[in-house]
């Protein structure tokens, strides 16, 4: 069974830092797309950045500048990490795994965490 885990939201003053986790465990053999999305209440859930198992990275404009998108592929980790944070930045970040595939036939499966709260107070 495949799990993601999201860790490192918590409240931060504006202009603070935070710094996100997420693992992906089970079996899993690839994963293609590792991204942070974020909703904040009342809202849909909105991109935030993405990267692909090759490095290449997408941001969403209004975080461009401000968070760095990482990712460890030996250990099936992304990480976000968010400086200069604001209060429109507060939200629940969830964790999105793409395409993971448990062998080397497939095309995989989308998994998403259950989200961690970030708090961004004026």
């Amino acid at each position: 069974q495949v799990q993601l885990v999201e860790s490192g939201g918590g409240l931060v003053q504006a202009g603070g830092s935070l710094r996100l986790s997420c693992a992906a465990s089970g079996r899993i053999f690839r994963i293609n797309t590792m991204g942070w999305y974020r909703q904040a209440p009342g809202n849909q859930r909105d991109l935030v950045a993405t990267v692909t198992s090759g490095g290449s990275t997408n941001y969403a404009d209004s975080v461009k500048g401000r968070f760095t998108i990482s990712r460890d592929n030996a250990k099936n980790t992304v990480y976000l990490q968010m400086n200069s944070l604001k209060p429109e930045d507060t939200a629940v970040y969830y964790c999105k795994a793409e395409r993971l595939a448990a062998t080397m036939y497939g095309d995989g499966t989308d998994y998403w965490g259950k989200g961690t709260l970030v708090t961004v107070s004026s």
